[in-house]
Parts: C-alpha cells; structure tokens; sequence
C-alpha cells in the first residue's frame, strides 16, 4: 500500500490536471444551465478507467523495480542489456549513461586488478629476496657466541618475523592460498615456535612454563604456528619480567604472560587491523596487524581465538581447537 501511495505522489501533476479539466467541465456545464449529471457521468467512468490504468501501470513499475534489484545484487556482471527495455527518450539516454559508467567502471576495475596483481608480485619478491641476507646474517652470527651476538640475533628473529607477516598478509585473500587440513602433533607446533624465541626468552630471562599437551589437533600445521609464533612473540615484547605459559583446558590453548596487560577500553578493538591501543601508542613500534592476521586466520581454520587482560597482570590468549565440521565451498 505504502508503495501504491508512493506511485501516485509521483504521478501527482497528471492526477491534478485530470481533476482540473473535470471541474473546468462541470463549471462550463453549470454556467450553460446543462445538466450537471451529463458530465458527472463521464468524469466517474474516466476515474475508474484511470484507476485501473494506474494500477495496471504501478504493477509494471513493481515488476521492473524487481527486475532492477536481482541485477543490484550481481552488479559484478551488470550489461545495459540486461536492464527493463527503455520506454521513451529520456529512458533511452539513462541507458546510454549507464552503458558509458559501466564500461568505465569495468576499464578502471580492469587497471587496478593489474595494479594490484603488480604490487603483490614485487612485494612478494621483495618478501622472499630479503630472506637469503637474512639466512646469511643467521649463519655469521652462529659462529660468534656473545651478549652483542645474541642481541643481534634477537633482532633478526624480529625482521624474519616481519617478513614473514608481509607474506603471510599478501597469502591472505590470494586465490592461490591453500589450507591443508590434517590431524598434526600439537606439542610438535608449540615447540617448533618456542624454539624461534629461545634466544629472546634466555637473553631477557623470561620464564616460560609448559608442559607437553600431547594432544592431536585438526589444523593447518603452517598457518597454526604462524599464529601461535605471533601470540608468543606478542607476549615477549610486552612482558618485561616474569614468565610466559602455554597449556591447554579441554580443547582450548591458553598462551598466558605476567607483562603490563591491555587496557578494558582497548580488548574488545584488538584484533582489528592497525588498532594498536594504548599499548602500541607508547611502544611506538606496534602495527596492529599481528593478531589481526592470526584472527583472520583463526576464522579461515575454523578455530574461536579471544583474550582476556588485566592491567599490570598480564594477559591470557584462548584458541578454541576444537574439531569443528569442516565445510566445503
């Protein structure tokens, strides 16, 4: 009805002439002293006519905004073609308007596409150039064992890392990336990344308490420990003393770390991508990307991660490993 009321505010003028001419008639009509009934008559049936024809003419109008709103939802493939046949000039030009955006829409999506497919391509490069002085660094700095080397190595696990999350955020939305969902070791996972932080966690004298899970998960062993090194990574750079713990409660691992914690206002916006919070403002160095990735990731495998914080406590890190029924697209 609503729609109905629309239509015929739109048609306002046309409604609005036809009952000017019906009183300029029944007024000529009057002023002759012809009977008044003569053109009352005429006017009713012309009424009723309009009306059905008005109602004839708002279902084409419903049945073309139908039309209009499946092609709204696959704009993607739009073409002039597909749209209601054009009734009258002025329709005619808004399809030849429409036909000229969509052809410039489709050459500039065409011209970022490449721009975009270029960008990925060098950074990517970039990405895995970068890796070889890096491996050589590694292997200059093994043959040295003092406080200054293991400072340096300790930095360069941090570029590695940095890299490694310039890869994994370009792999993100590639078509290319694949998940390969198998049953893995958890503790094989847990120990590969402490091994990477070894160094730091001796070096800074940070504690770390774990024992073996021995519990088998179904995951991606890759995109699972790139989330797992980024928690612990994460815990190290905020915690100045004190120790860090992994176990699991039931399905869930728990990463927890005594460091100066995260602000009530900041937890709830933390895995969204560049918020840094109060912490990352006074470190200056914080992106806000890291746990943006490992919750993107975590929604990609299928695992919940959350986090619970006390300030000048620490804070605690959940994913959910749950098996969860996996769907195929």
């Amino acid at each position: 009805m609503r729609d109905f009321v629309l239509y015929l505010r739109q048609r306002f003028k046309i409604i609005l002439v036809f009952l000017i001419f019906a009183v300029i008639f029944t007024v000529s009509f009057a002023l002759y002293h012809l009977p008044v009934k003569a053109v009352l008559y005429p006017t009713l049936l012309c009424a009723g006519f309009g009306l059905v024809l008005l109602i004839y003419c708002f279902l084409q109008e419903k049945e073309k905004l139908r039309t209009l709103n499946k092609l709204k939802e696959a704009l993607e493939n739009l073409s002039v073609e597909q749209l209601p046949a054009a009734r009258g000039m002025v329709e005619e030009e808004y399809h030849r308007i429409i036909d000229m955006l969509l052809s410039e829409r489709r050459e500039l999506t065409s011209r970022t596409d490449v721009r975009y497919a270029d960008m990925i391509d060098y950074y990517t490069l970039w990405a895995h150039q970068i890796k070889t002085p890096i491996a050589a660094m590694r292997l200059n700095l093994q043959n040295e064992d003092s406080q200054l080397s293991r400072k340096l190595m300790s930095d360069l696990l941090r570029i590695e890392q940095y890299v490694e999350m310039v890869l994994t955020f370009l792999r993100l939305d590639s078509e290319a990336t694949d998940y390969v969902f198998t049953e893995c070791e958890l503790d094989a996972v847990i120990k590969g990344a402490i091994k990477k932080f070894r160094g730091e966690f001796i070096g800074r004298k940070i504690g770390l308490v774990y024992e073996p899970v021995d519990k088998k998960v179904l995951t991606d062993e890759k995109w699972l420990s790139f989330v797992i090194e980024q928690i612990i990574s994460n815990a190290l750079k905020y915690t100045r003393q004190g120790h860090i713990e992994i176990n699991i409660e039931s399905d869930v691992l728990c990463i927890k770390d005594t460091g100066i914690g995260i602000a009530a206002e900041d937890l709830p916006r933390i895995f969204e991508k560049g918020y840094t919070g109060y912490n990352g403002r006074s470190d200056k160095k914080a992106s806000g990307i890291g746990l943006y990735l490992c919750k993107r990731i975590c929604g990609k495998l299928g695992h919940a991660i959350s986090a619970e914080s006390v300030v000048g406590e620490g804070t605690v890190i959940r994913i959910d490993l749950a098996k969860k029924k996996l769907v195929v697209e």
